[in-house]
């Protein structure tokens, strides 16, 4: 069985003051918690500090962004080893946001992804239809794409370690989820495409997350879904007391 990942996105919130009481707060929070795997993916100014803070707790940290070079003259960007050596254990890679606002394309998450695998980092990648796609009936065309055109090159070894992340665009910081049954629909597809690249065995291993306006009320009946793996938690997983709720989800 896949083991059920629970992943907060902070985005640009908190300043470190503020992170390290949440940090505090949700080690007492989990401190029994052996499954599912927790993560927390705050601003990578703090990453060190969580890590250390958490250190001997369940939650791991993660980036929210890798560039795609492990060192040179790139003013501003964060590598994969710098990461790693800060106690990240995991990034995220193609959110939406980083797509709509900063230019990020199928191909530059490709250069990203395998700079990840590279550094020892977990990828978590992203992909997700906006609303004008959905109601053209393109989902899975563009889901498509950005998985065959994402994971480009990778093997099939190198896709085991692997997370995927759905993210429906329509769904994040809009308070509109997908329903359980649209989300499984599409997390199926995407278990499809992955078995079409690496080989059941290998897509039976790789965890698809959902991700767009998780909450404590919708987290239940999305974990109930075969192809549902965990989440890609927002802005409920700036609350210590919210994200606890989701990460004690009922069922798997």
């Amino acid at each position: 069985m896949r083991t059920p990942l629970i992943a907060g996105n902070w985005k640009m919130f908190k300043t470190l003051d503020e992170a390290s009481s949440w940090a505090d707060d949700i080690a007492k929070r989990v401190s029994d918690i052996t499954r599912p795997e927790i993560l927390v993916c705050p601003p990578c100014l703090y990453v060190h500090a969580l890590a250390e803070s958490l250190r001997g707790s369940p939650v791991r940290v993660g980036s929210q962004n890798v560039f795609w070079e492990d060192s040179g003259a790139f003013t501003g960007e964060v590598s994969a080893p710098m990461l790693a050596s800060a106690g990240a254990s995991h990034v995220i890679i193609g959110h939406s946001e980083r797509r709509q606002y900063f230019g990020e394309t199928d191909e530059t998450v490709n250069k990203r992804l395998f700079a990840a695998i590279r550094g020892g980092l977990t990828p978590i990648v992203c992909v997700g239809e906006t609303l004008d796609q959905r109601e053209a009936g393109k989902t899975n065309t563009v889901i498509e794409a950005q998985i065959k055109n994402g994971l480009a090159g990778i093997d099939p070894g190198q896709a085991g370690l692997l997370v995927i992340a759905y993210e429906p665009v329509w769904a994040i910081g809009t308070g509109k989820t997908a329903t359980p049954e649209t989300a499984q629909g599409v997390h199926a597809f995407i278990r499809g495409l992955l078995r079409e690249l690496f080989g059941q065995e290998v897509a039976d291993r790789i965890r698809i997350l959902y991700g767009g306006s998780v909450k404590g009320d919708n987290i239940d009946a999305l974990m109930a879904k075969a192809d549902i793996d965990g989440a890609l938690v927002g802005g409920a997983s700036l609350d210590a007391a919210s994200f606890e709720r989701i990460i004690r989800f009922k069922g798997k």
